[in-house]
């Protein structure tokens, strides 16, 4: 065995696939719409929290600003779903 193919044995490349089924691209969206959903409500959270004031006393909040609402997997779904059209329009475009 040469060097050459001891070094090619030892480094296995990932396999590339082109092509993604229905269902891996769907998953591919989901995912990335639970991503952006997730980072909305995080940044929605931390303008909340840093706006949000406190009575010195107590504690308690006493802002005016309500706390975002925790997005469900309905508003996961409901990106996803737009995202999904979105590349379905691409597509039927060409």
């Amino acid at each position: 065995m040469t060097q050459t193919n001891g070094l090619h044995e030892m480094i296995k490349t990932p396999e590339v696939k082109f092509n993604k089924n229905g269902y891996e691209i769907r998953t591919d969206i989901l995912a990335m719409a639970k991503d952006v959903v997730f980072h909305d409500f995080q940044v929605k959270w931390n303008g909340w929290e840093m706006t949000a004031q406190r009575d010195e006393k107590t504690g308690q909040i006493v802002s005016k600003v309500d706390m975002p609402e925790f997005p469900g997997l309905d508003k996961v779904l409901e990106a996803a779903e737009k995202m999904y059209a979105f590349v379905n329009a691409g597509a039927q475009k060409k």
